[in-house]
């Protein structure tokens, strides 16, 4: 593996219907059930919609507060809401056709000057979103358990 390349895995098992416990693989970083929303689950997890959404969201407030920690603009704190549309495509099968993130970090009137720059250049360091809008291709195997 080079300095150009990384590598990163989780695994899911499913619990009961459409449960599963996902397993981050990170020592001392509990599991999370996620299940669909209703009707088909029960909703008593995130579904992979908002994991998505999630990440996306995640990604993007930690690329924002990387940039004012290192322009040294103190960050008080910070909110972000990501707001996620669908619709059904040709096949009439739901799509995540938009996903609006508004960020709102806490910052002193003395920091404008330093989030106007960040603002202008820190989506280009997510890795998430930034692989989302270029489109992620994906290789996909089927092999029955024994």
């Amino acid at each position: 593996m080079s300095e150009e390349e990384k590598t990163f895995s989780i695994e899911l098992e499913r619990l009961h219907d459409y449960q599963f416990n996902v397993d981050f693989e990170i020592p001392g970083v509990g599991e999370l059930v996620t299940d669909e929303s209703e009707p088909v689950g029960k909703g008593v997890g995130p579904n992979p919609s908002k994991l998505l959404a999630a990440a996306v969201g995640n990604c993007l407030s930690s690329s924002l507060l990387f940039c004012l920690q290192r322009a040294r603009a103190p960050v008080k704190g910070m909110r972000t809401k990501v707001n996620g549309r669908m619709r059904k495509n040709e096949k009439g099968r739901w799509r995540i056709t938009e996903l609006s993130v508004e960020l709102s970090p806490e910052v002193d009137a003395s920091a404008a000057s330093h989030l106007e720059r960040c603002s202008d250049i820190f989506r280009d360091f997510c890795v998430v979103s930034q692989s989302v809008e270029q489109g992620i291709p994906l290789k996909v195997s089927v092999t029955p358990s024994p």
